[in-house]
């Protein structure tokens, strides 16, 4: 069996399907999955344990046999808890194959091949009886099928499947119920990520203000749910409208329902502001009285000594559909509607109850603009940052004149609307105002001179951004782009940015280095195994990658000064030979060496350039600002060097770069 895997591809500009090997999606799920983050979760792996016991005890008080069913076991971590606190057997579902095997040797090595039996099949295909795979039904139901969401895994058919067909009535589950919260908020930062500001243009003629088209102003869209690590978010970027309050809540020991429903709380304004985001959270309580609770509250709300970092569970930010005033103690009716996999939310002015109630509909917003179809939260962002607009504005001065003919390639860029407020005479854009600007619906290398009415370009833009792009230097493919259009340019051409360099850090992360870390034992139980298993899918391509993190969501300290390791020239076509440098970095800081960041500087005029990465280096402990609107590139070293001294510093790590131009990939390889 072949799989075919998408991937973007860096001189097209477009996705691909490649045929890999069949292992291929095995591999990148294992390595690329969360189960090394999971393990890494102290405070979750603790409170489940606690929980399972509490379970086990309170069946064993009634004078049952303690029978467990365990969906979605992963390792198989859940069971052996299980087993271990005295369960008389454990059924332990796992679909994904790979995970399965991994689960039968972790069982078999921690010596519980005769209490477990771990079944790889979807829940909703488990059968009970004398020859099915569950004896009988269970009496302890333990499962973590929970996202950040909550729901967002599927968590409550699941949960309505196996109340039907797998586990008894009046059955123990760990755990026992989820509490969703919520707090009105309002914040130009994150609002910033679903609507298009007002851009202001200081032109030859005055100021101009471009403003987004009514659709997009009132389009409520997307609905999927936007998942950050909200404790990275400064208390300064956000002002607090109401209280947290509960939401709603899942008692999983019952019948579960996930048939679309909606819940409806009632707030009380703290402040007067403008509603525009919901921020949300879940917990959960292990046992029924509530005494084993593990919580995904935001640094505001809990006190910091119950810190515990996860990935795999964050925080959520909603977005209202429009920004809605409120005011101090005016109530306000908030209503979360959801289906089987998802939340969503509207706020109105309270009225009469009955009023309101005719006015609760539970269809899921959708995008009607296109442009949050077309553009991420990230992306947004990046538009609404007037800094970085500036930035352009200034280059665009410079190089444009009143008879320019300019290329945009980029897509969904506003570099054209900027170019045309700053006076050039016709503007093409490859890939909605007036007549000065033509959209052409052509690939740069079917570019033709009819497309552009026999004129040559005088100017070429990008910014680039492009939207298949998931590593920064996937954006070089404006470099491909220019190279294909190159007989439609002028001698003299100005090509925006004229350069770019990559740009290297080593650092040490505070915590994402959790996620790419062995874990060797979890709360006493031999998990070498599933260790082995993400290092070997880490090194199933002949090099290891480098993949895509978020920095500003990942606080981390530099240990060596910024390097540039690579530059391209846009103002020359792409050369037929790879590009590649070999150097050395050294370090300055102590600390332990979990990888090297990379990240694009864009240098759009002889003084002006954009960074995709480091912003700065705000002081002397190393700390790192990142750009907020871009991921950037993290390369985990297999090995981590801890150097507690400056003297017993490795004093450099070496390097070795190559951007293969035929592929537009970029292999590294570094060496402590």
């Amino acid at each position: 069996m072949k799989t075919f895997c998408g991937r973007a591809n860096p001189t097209t500009g477009a996705m691909e399907w490649l045929e890999e090997d069949e292992n291929y999606d095995y591999h990148q799920e294992i390595a690329r999955s969360r189960y090394a983050d999971m393990l890494h979760d102290k405070d979750r792996n603790v409170k489940y344990y606690q929980g399972i016991r509490a379970a086990v005890s309170r069946v064993k008080e009634r004078g049952e046999k303690a029978i467990v069913l365990d969906i979605g076991t992963g390792t198989g971590l859940l069971s052996m808890m299980a087993a271990s606190a005295g369960a008389d057997f454990c059924y332990a579902i796992e679909v994904f194959k790979p995970m399965a095997n991994a689960a039968v040797k972790i069982v078999e090595k921690n010596g519980f091949r005769d209490k477990i039996k771990v079944i790889n099949k979807h829940s909703t295909e488990v059968t009970v009886g004398p020859d099915g795979d569950m004896q009988c039904r269970a009496n302890i139901l333990v499962t973590e099928l929970f996202d950040t969401e909550l729901i967002g895994e599927g968590a409550l058919p699941t949960y309505e499947h196996a109340h039907k067909y797998l586990v008894q009535e009046g059955c123990e589950a760990v755990p026992h119920r989820a509490t969703v919260y919520v707090q009105l908020v309002e914040s130009k930062r994150m609002w910033s990520w679903n609507k298009l500001f007002p851009i202001h243009v200081e032109a030859e003629d005055g100021e101009k203000i471009i403003v987004s088209p009514s659709e997009m102003e009132n389009c409520p869209g997307v609905p999927s749910v936007c998942d950050i690590q909200l404790n990275q978010m400064s208390s300064s970027d956000f002002t607090i409208l109401s209280d947290v309050v509960t939401m709603f809540s899942v008692d999983f020991s019952k019948p579960v329902r996930s048939a679309s429903t909606y819940y409806r709380v009632q707030l009380e304004p703290v402040k007067s502001g403008k509603a525009q985001i919901v921020l949300s959270w879940w917990d959960i309580d292990m046992d029924p009285s509530g005494m084993i609770n593990c919580t995904m509250a935001p640094y505001w709300v809990k006190s910091t000594s119950a810190f515990q970092w996860r990935d795999h569970w964050m925080q959520c930010v909603y977005f209202l559909p429009n920004e809605e005033p409120v005011l101090q103690g005016e109530k306000v009716h908030l209503t979360a509607c959801r289906d089987e996999y998802s939340v969503w939310y509207k706020l109105q002015k309270a009225r009469g109850e009955e009023e309101n109630k005719a006015d609760v509909r539970v269809e899921s917003p959708v995008c009607r603009c296109q442009a949050h179809l077309l553009w991420n939260r990230p992306r947004f962002g990046e538009l609404n940052d007037q800094n970085r607009t500036r930035q352009y504005i200034k280059s665009l001065m410079k190089v444009l004149k009143t008879d320019s003919v300019c290329l945009c390639i980029s897509d969904g860029s506003l570099l054209p609307v900027l170019a045309h407020y700053l006076g050039a005479k016709q503007f093409f854009k490859t890939n909605h105002l007036e007549d000065k600007i033509k959209i052409i619906e052509a690939r740069p290398e079917l570019l033709t001179s009819s497309h552009l009415e026999d004129k040559k370009i005088s100017v070429l833009v990008g910014e680039p951004f492009f939207t298949t792009s998931l590593l920064p230097w996937h954006n070089l493919y404006f470099w491909y782009a220019r190279t294909a259009v190159t007989s439609h340019l002028t001698s003299s051409v100005t090509v925006l940015p004229q350069s770019a360099s990559l740009h290297m850090m080593i650092v040490e992360f505070q915590d994402l280095w959790r996620i790419r870390s062995p874990c060797g034992t979890c709360e006493g139980f031999d998990v070498q195994t599933m260790d082995d298993m993400i290092k070997n899918s880490l090194n199933f391509r002949e090099s290891k990658e480098a993949e895509p993190h978020p920095l500003w969501e990942y606080p981390c300290k530099s240990l060596s000064d910024p390097q540039q390791v690579l530059t391209f020239d846009f103002r020359k076509t792409v050369p037929q030979h790879c590009l590649s440098t070999e150097g050395s970095v050294n370090l300055l800081r102590k600390g332990k060496s979990h990888g090297a960041v990379l990240w694009m500087e864009y240098h759009l005029a002889s003084d002006i350039s954009v960074s995709t990465g480091l912003m700065q280096i705000s002081n002397e402990k190393g700390n790192c600002e990142w750009n907020p609107h871009c991921k950037q590139a993290v390369y985990f070293f297999s090995s981590v060097i801890e150097s507690e001294t400056l003297s017993d510093l490795p004093s450099a790590v070496t390097y070795a770069i190559n951007f293969n131009t035929k592929t537009g990939e970029i292999a590294m390889d570094f060496e402590l």
